[in-house]
């Protein structure tokens, strides 16, 4: 699933995990979206600066949930290539979306399907929570499944109202 990920707007450009900021000029944008690969996913935070990122820790570290944090580059990395998502539609840009994202330092309501590193950065970028792995993971079979699920389980609810109905009037 990571390996084949294809971002809606441009390809994204890697950067140095250990990039160190020169006083004269810092080698990311503030607020770039950054992203990295983990197992079967890609892992986002938004840039802050100094080589420091936010991001929801979220199932980052060993698969245990984690709150919103300020970490260095290479601790977001992982060891692993990081790369800037750019986006034509950002409603923030720059300090606007690092502000965004240090508001929610500390918060610790993680959530894989509703509230993860992507819808994140997603909300401080855009203003609205969006992930698109997880849109692309209920666009398909699964959401066929679910769907056709969903529905077994409103048919037996209707039948069961209606046996209840017959009994009340019998």
């Amino acid at each position: 699933m990571a390996d084949d990920w294809q971002p809606t707007v441009r390809q994204p450009r890697p950067v140095e995990a250990d990039a160190r900021p020169s006083p004269d000029r810092d080698p990311i944008a503030l607020g770039a979206h950054l992203l990295t690969s983990r197992r079967g996913y890609r892992h986002h935070g938004i840039y802050a600066g100094n080589g420091r990122v936010v991001h929801y820790a979220g199932l980052s570290s060993a698969w245990r949930r984690g709150p919103v944090e300020e970490v260095p580059l290479a601790r977001f990395a992982a060891g692993r290539p990081v790369w800037i998502k750019t986006s034509t539609q950002a409603r923030y840009s720059g300090a606007a979306v690092v502000a965004r994202a240090r508001s929610r330092l500390g918060e610790d309501r993680y959530r894989i399907t509703t509230n993860n590193c992507e819808h994140f950065c997603a909300w401080c970028i855009d203003g609205a929570p969006r992930s698109e792995q997880i849109e692309s993971l209920f666009g398909g079979p699964l959401e066929t499944l679910l769907r056709r699920l969903l529905g077994i389980v409103r048919r037996r609810r209707g039948h069961a109202k209606d046996r209840s109905a017959d009994a009340v009037v019998a």
